[in-house]
């Protein structure tokens, strides 16, 4: 196999996608590891799929031979359908040690700002553990930690706006002064080809250049695309039961209960330096006729896929 070839998992989803377009760009050959490899293929034939096979590691070697670099954004935002932290913990272990035995010279994994072992938000912890198996795999690595992660494909940014055209109120947990450092998907795909052009092992934040409260945050998101609506702050926990009102009819998870600790505890901040150019208020600005006008289901995107016909 060609010494150049990478794999990337989940070319079919968010920043997996934008990995893979960045390789491609480059020069590069590219498969994708994913759980659905009958998804529809935005690369076509330039990018051939595979299953994860963490059941069968020897088909995952076997996957995994002859590759350079491995790009790794396997995770799960929370427990569902048999899934859990730990599972996805114990999968990411069995990658790391194919991808040992298989030759792959180098890791880039995506990570999250604040991931902790002592974190009582699993989300956290779970990454946290990944970022350790990595450290302790043996092979060259670059850990890279986003906080929130916006771009057109995006869940949380487009529902905020799909909310937001839909209902003439707008539901803030507590005082909405907690803060965020949101980057651009498209720089973060930047970020993590670029720390794979090394041969070094490294670690850092991947932050954007704008610090917003969630509610400065929501309202520019709500002027720029020209909506008026009412602002109401509400408890936290009130904040997660409609949530869960809404989820019922969309029969998806809005937000979880952890999620919304996590932002109000400021975990998708850093204190270190931006490292992405994109400030997301030119940016929701450049695609303000575009995002929020079809809901995106992460029920739907990772767990009840099925190929048509």
């Amino acid at each position: 196999m060609d010494p150049t070839t990478d794999v990337v998992t989940g070319s079919f989803g968010y920043i997996g996608r934008y990995i893979t377009d960045r390789l491609l760009n480059k020069g590069r050959l590219v498969k994708t590891i994913t759980t659905h490899t009958d998804k529809p293929n935005p690369f076509g034939s330039s990018v051939a799929a595979f299953p994860y096979d963490f059941d069968h590691p020897d088909r995952l070697v076997e996957t995994l031979r002859g590759v350079d670099r491995l790009y790794n954004t396997y995770w799960i935002r929370f427990n569902h359908s048999g899934l859990t932290f730990e599972q996805a913990v114990d999968n990411t272990g069995i990658l790391f040690r194919c991808a040992k035995e298989a030759g792959v010279r180098k890791i880039v994994h995506i990570s999250v700002t604040n991931a902790s072992e002592d974190s009582d938000l699993p989300y956290y912890a779970g990454k946290a553990l990944q970022e350790n198996l990595l450290r302790e795999s043996g092979l060259a690595y670059s850990i890279i930690r986003p906080t929130l992660v916006f771009g057109r494909e995006d869940i949380l940014v487009n529902n905020i706006a799909w909310l937001i055209r839909k209902i003439p109120f707008f539901p803030i947990p507590g005082d909405g002064s907690y803060k965020l450092q949101p980057i651009s998907v498209e720089d973060l795909a930047s970020i993590a080809v670029g720390h794979g052009q090394t041969d070094s092992s490294n670690e850092s934040d991947a932050i954007g250049p704008e610090t917003y409260t969630y509610e400065e945050f929501v309202r520019l998101t709500a002027s720029t695309i020209g909506r008026k609506v009412t602002f109401i702050h509400i408890p936290p926990g009130l904040s997660i039961l409609l949530g869960k009102v809404i989820g019922l009819f969309l029969r998806d998870v809005i937000l979880t209960k952890n999620e919304l600790r996590g932002l109000m505890d400021e975990y998708l901040t850093s204190p270190e330096p931006p490292t992405g150019p994109t400030l997301y208020s030119e940016w929701v600005e450049k695609y303000k006729e575009s995002i929020g006008f079809a809901y995106s289901s992460e029920l739907s995107r990772h767990f009840r896929w099925s190929k048509p016909g």
